[in-house]
C-alpha cells in the first residue's frame, strides 16, 4: 500500500481558500504544508498548532508561461554562468494577470514576506531537494509599487534559482533529467512577532520523527531529535550554530558538557528582518543583550552570559560586561517549558501516523504563550541504516587512519581508491574559498566515489568553522569525515536538521567525527604527512590514492577509515 501522503492532492485546499494562482502543479512544499493542515484539522489539534494565515500558491503554469513568454529556454541551456541566468530571470517581466494577483497578495499580508520555492521534485519521498532552490525573505514596507517590485523580483529569483549549479548537480547525480523539473512558489508572512525595529521569531527549529545517529544508546530512534535556534530558522538549516536536543533525552548535550565544548558549538548570531529597511540581517548576541532582555521575559531558559570560566544568566552577576560573551545555550529550555517538547513528541507522532512515513517539519515556537507554528512538513529523506558492524579488535594502529566516537551509525564502505584530505595548517593559511574550489574540482574528477576528510564542518556558512563547500563539489563522496583540531575553533557538529544533512542521508553517504586528542580518537598524523599524494588545483588539497576502508559500528559508536593490507 502506498502512503496517504503520496496520493494526498493538496490543490483543492489552495483553491477552496483563494490562494491559488494558476492551473498547473502545486510543487512538494506546497503540498506538505496542505497535508500538515488537514491532518491538524482532522485531528481536532488546531488549538494547540498554528500555521502561517495564508500560504499562496503560484503553480507551475506561471513557470512554463514565464519560460515560453520571455523565450529563456535558449538562456538556461546555453548559460554555463548562473549570473547571467539570474539577470535574464530579473530583467523578464511576469504575465500581467500575475503581477495583479501578487498586488492583491501584498494588500492582505501586512507582515514581511517569505518567497518561497515549491517545486514538482521537492520534498518527494526519496530525494527532498532541500536547499537545492531560492528563499527569499523580504520586510513588506513602503508604498504598494516599491513591494511589489521587489515581490516580482523574488519570484523570479526564485523561478530561476532551479537553473543554479547546485541543483543541477543534484539532478545530474540522481540521473533527473531537467526536463522533469517545474517550478511552483510559494508566498506566505514570516512567522514570527515586530521587537522593536526587528522582526522574528523567537525560536525556530527542524525535527525529525526518527534518530539515526545518536550519542548513546539511550536515545531512542523512536522519538525524534530537534535542532532549534534563536531568530529566524536560517541558522537550523543552514551549517551554522543551533541546539540539539534528543527527544527522549532531552538534557543530553551531543557536544559535551564542559564550559569550551558548549561555547564551541553555541549559537552567538541570530537573524530577523529589519523593519527599518526590509532586508534580511544578522546580529551578534553580545550587541543584542538589552534587547533580548527587553523583549523576551522568558530570555533566561536560552540566553546565558559566559564569563570568568562559568555561565550566568542574571546580568547583575557580571561585573565586567565588555570581556562576557552572550551565546544561546538554551541549557534551562528543556526544564522550563517540558510542555514544548511534549507538544512536539505529539505532532510528529500525528504526522508520521498520518502520512505513513518518517517526516521532519519546520516549525517556530513562542515561550510566551507557548505558541508552535508549522512551516513546513515534508518526508524524511531516505535512510536506510547497515545490519550490525563488527570493528576487527587487531587491526595494526599504523593502518588506522582515523578513528572516531560520538554519532555514528552502522555502515560499511570497502575498497575506496582515493582519499581527499585538506590539510588543517595550511587551510589556515588560505583563502577558504579557494580551497572550497579546489575540492569541487577534484570532486568533479572523482566520480568512481572517494573519502572526503578535513578539519572542522564541511559546507560551513562560516569559513572559520569549516570549508564553505557546496553540495556540487561534495556530490560523489562516498564518507564524509570531519575532524576537529584543539585550538582551531573548528569542531565537528552532527547538525540534524540541516539541508547538508538531509543530503547525506538521501545519499547514502556515510559520516565519521573525529576529535584529535579525544580519547579513543585517531588523527594518524604520520600517515597524512609521509604518505605520498598527488596535489589538488589548490596545495591544501591532497589526494591518496591506494585502498582505503570505512567501518562505522552504531551499537558501540566507533568508527574507523583504514589502508588496507596490500
Amino acid at each position: 500500500m502506498f502512503p496517504r501522503y503520496v496520493d494526498y492532492d493538496g490543490k483543492p485546499f489552495y483553491a477552496e481558500r483563494g490562494w491559488l494562482i494558476g492551473d498547473g502543479q502545486i510543487g512538494g512544499k506546497a503540498k506538505g504544508i496542505a497535508f500538515a493542515q488537514s491532518a491538524v484539522a482532522e485531528a481536532e489539534m488546531s488549538c494547540e498548532v498554528s500555521f502561517p494565515h495564508t500560504t499562496f500558491v503560484i503553480t507551475t503554469e506561471v513557470f512554463d508561461e514565464f519560460m515560453r513568454r520571455n523565450v529563456l529556454e535558449p538562456i538556461v541551456r546555453g548559460s554555463e554562468d548562473f549570473s547571467q541566468i539570474e539577470k535574464a530571470f530579473e530583467e523578464a517581466p511576469l504575465p500581467e494577470n500575475v503581477r495583479s494577483a501578487l498586488a492583491g497578495i501584498l494588500q492582505r499580508i501586512d507582515s514581511p514576506v517569505a518567497v518561497r520555492s515549491s517545486s514538482i521534485l521537492e520534498d518527494d519521498i526519496a530525494l527532498a531537494f532541500a536547499g537545492k532552490y531560492e528563499t527569499r525573505f523580504f520586510g513588506n514596507r513602503g508604498n504598494l509599487e516599491y513591494r511589489l517590485r521587489r515581490l516580482e523580483r523574488a519570484v523570479k529569483l526564485v523561478y530561476a534559482s532551479t537553473f543554479n549549479p547546485t541543483a543541477k548537480a543534484y539532478r545530474r547525480k540522481h540521473g533527473i533529467k531537467l526536463a522533469s523539473e517545474k517550478m511552483a512558489v510559494i508566498i506566505q508572512p514570516v512567522v514570527g512577532r515586530c521587537r522593536g525595529n526587528l522582526y522574528y521569531p523567537e525560536l525556530a527549529g527542524a525535527a525529525f520523527s526518527k534518530v539515526f545517529r545518536r550519542p548513546t544508546p539511550r536515545v531512542r530512534k523512536e522519538d525524534g531529535v530537534l535542532r532549534l535556534c534563536f531568530g529566524l530558522g536560517t541558522r537550523v538549516v543552514g551549517r551554522s550554530f543551533a541546539r540539539t536536543f534528543f527527544l527522549s533525552h532531552p538534557g543530553i548535550r551531543p557536544e559535551g558538557n564542559s564550559m569550551a565544548d558548549i561555547l564551541s558549538h553555541a549559537q552567538d548570531e541570530f537573524d530577523y528582518v529589519d523593519l527599518e529597511h526590509g532586508f534580511l540581517l544578522g546580529m551578534d548576541a553580545n550587541k543584542a543583550i538589552s534587547h533580548i532582555m527587553k523583549h523576551h521575559k522568558n530570555a533566561a531558559s536560552f540566553l546565558e552570559l559566559a564569563y570568568d570560566d562559568s555561565f550566568h544568566w542574571i546580568l547583575s552577576e557580571v561585573r565586567h560586561l565588555a570581556y562576557a560573551k552572550a551565546v544561546f545555550t538554551f541549557s534551562d529550555f528543556h526544564r522550563r517549558f517540558p510542555c514544548f517538547f511534549d507538544q512536539l513528541r505529539r505532532v510528529l507522532s500525528l504526522f508520521e501516523e498520518t502520512m505513513r512515513l518518517p517526516v521532519d517539519i519546520e516549525l517556530t515556537y513562542e515561550t510566551e504563550g507557548e505558541q508552535m507554528n508549522i512551516v513546513q512538513l515534508r518526508p524524511l529523506a531516505t535512510y536506510e541504516e547497515f545490519g550490525r558492524v563488527e570493528i576487527p579488535r587487531d587491526i595494526p594502529r599504523e593502518r588506522i587512519l582515523l578513528r572516531g566516537s560520538g554519532m555514528v551509525s552502522n555502515g560499511v564502505l570497502e575498497r575506496v581508491s582515493h582519499i581527499v584530505c585538506v590539510d588543517p595548517s595550511a587551510y589556515l593559511r588560505s583563502d577558504p574559498h579557494l580551497v572550497a574550489r579546489a575540492v569541487g574540482a577534484a570532486n568533479e574528477a572523482l566520480k568512481g566515489g572517494y573519502i572526503l576528510v578535513g578539519p572542522g564542518r564541511w559546507g560551513s556558512v562560516n569559513p572559520a568553522l569549516g570549508v564553505p563547500v557546496r553540495y556540487g563539489e561534495i556530490s560523489n563522496c562516498n564518507c564524509l569525515v570531519e575532524v576537529g583540531f584543539s585550538n582551531s575553533g573548528m569542531a565537528p557538529e552532527l547538525s540534524y536538521g540541516t539541508h547538508f544533512f538531509l543530503d547525506l542521508d538521501a545519499d547514502g553517504v556515510l559520516y565519521l567525527p573525529v576529535l584529535e586528542g579525544k580519547e579513543a580518537n585517531v588523527y594518524n598524523r604520520e600517515w597524512f604527512s609521509e604518505s605520498p599524494y598527488e596535489e589538488g588545483q589548490h596545495p591544501a588539497v591532497r589526494i591518496y590514492h591506494g585502498n582505503f576502508s570505512v567501518l562505522l559500528d552504531g551499537e558501540n559508536d566507533v568508527g574507523v577509515v583504514i589502508v588496507n593490507e596490500p
